[in-house]
């Protein structure tokens, strides 16, 4: 026996005209004293634009060039800078990324008290992410004023490097970086507010692609 299927003129127009979902936006206050109930104790979340996003786990490959970006860094920096990497930085009342590289002004003891709000050059290791941190962190990096912001992009094996935030409306979070470099080695590149430090882009890159990510990008991945 058949059933009749209701179609939508059978609904009544308070049915209809539901009001659309709502979604919640978070504080960065309001996740700061979640954080410290330790209410997101074993979820690897970050707060971007006043949403939840949940980090991807990470693969050997990209743990390493990680390291790498660290050390590289970290072998020419003069005193008086500090490397964190994937801590929490304040951006603004509604973001607090933990980006892969950050480097600010100061000594360890000018942070006890807050994150770091000012970073002169933010740094991701972008794989599967690669076209998140272009558009959505890179977005969000030029909105807060973060003057250079580069990607580590493994996939292509080279540095992006953004300068120059400005407003752009159509961008994820209404702005966006109006210079955009790539270098590949054998070029170098010289962090902004840093001049006396100039990094070859080969010392960023980790030396070796395991096997599996070989094959994933001969797969078209």
């Amino acid at each position: 026996m058949g059933v009749d299927r209701p179609r939508l003129g059978d609904y009544p127009d308070r049915v209809k005209q539901q009001t659309p979902l709502t979604v919640r936006r978070w504080k960065r206050a309001e996740y700061d004293r979640l954080v410290a109930l330790g209410v997101f104790e074993r979820e690897p979340l970050e707060l971007l634009g006043g949403q939840l996003v949940v980090a991807e786990p990470q693969s050997v490959y990209h743990a390493s060039a990680i390291r790498t970006v660290d050390h590289a860094l970290r072998a020419v920096l003069p005193p008086g800078w500090l490397v964190s990497v994937q801590l929490p930085v304040s951006l603004d009342d509604e973001s607090e990324p933990e980006p892969d590289i950050v480097v600010v002004p100061g000594r360890p003891a000018d942070y006890d008290d807050a994150h770091p709000s000012r970073p002169v050059l933010v740094v991701e290791v972008a794989e599967s992410s690669l076209g998140f941190d272009r558009l959505r962190k890179g977005s969000l990096y030029a909105r807060a004023g973060v003057p250079d912001y580069w990607i580590v992009n493994l996939v292509d094996r080279l540095l992006e490097v953004y300068r120059d935030p400005e407003p752009e409306p159509t961008a994820a979070w209404g702005w966006a970086y109006r210079s955009v470099a790539t270098l590949a080695p054998p070029a170098t590149v010289v962090p902004l507010g840093i001049s006396a430090v100039r990094l070859a882009v080969a010392d960023l890159l980790p030396q070796r692609r395991p096997p599996e990510a070989r094959a994933r990008r001969g797969r078209g991945r």
